[in-house]
């Protein structure tokens, strides 16, 4: 079933199709909200209240086929409430990542994405992790599609030449 079908059901207060909906991309809204908070406590919050918001708004979505678009935007709009709410500087303590890669994986993700700026790692999480395309990225993020589109190159120049620095050492 798609993301638009179960926003309907939620619509008509659905508490199964939220279950569904959640199941299903509770690990999509965590990775892009730890992706800007850098912080697991705080990712796992803005997550929290992304669904809730979900659930109290779902009768406010209007179908345009990009459902994932719509719920990554109250994701990152949440997200940087959050930092604002805060006034502090972001730390990354602790990174766990849904898959729980090995501990050295996770340590050259966590080494990699601290590397990239946090535009470079919300534009690589959202097309390497989550699918979304170039134009779909820019709307979310507000950024133009060449914006978008240089900044992900840039970033994967980046990554690659740290892997190359990674491996030489």
């Amino acid at each position: 079933m798609e993301v638009s079908n179960y926003l309907e059901r939620i619509a008509m207060k659905d508490i199964e199709a939220f279950n569904e909906l959640y199941n299903l991309i509770n690990n999509n809204v965590y990775s892009f909200a730890l992706s800007i908070l850098r912080n697991n406590e705080d990712a796992l919050d803005v997550t929290q209240e992304v669904f809730i918001t979900i659930y109290n708004n779902a009768y406010k979505y209007q179908n345009q086929n990009k459902p994932m678009a719509w719920i990554l935007t109250i994701t990152k709009n949440i997200a940087y409430t959050k930092i604002r709410s805060n006034k502090k500087e972001i730390n990354v303590d602790e990174i766990e990542f849904i898959s729980k890669p090995n501990h050295d994986d996770k340590i050259l993700v966590e080494y990699l994405l601290n590397n990239l700026s946090l535009e470079e790692r919300n534009i690589v999480i959202l097309h390497a992790m989550n699918g979304f395309k170039f134009h779909e990225i820019a709307k979310i993020l507000d950024l133009k599609l060449t914006t978008t589109l240089s900044k992900y190159h840039r970033a994967i120049k980046k990554l690659k030449e740290l892997t190359k620095e990674e491996k030489n050492e």
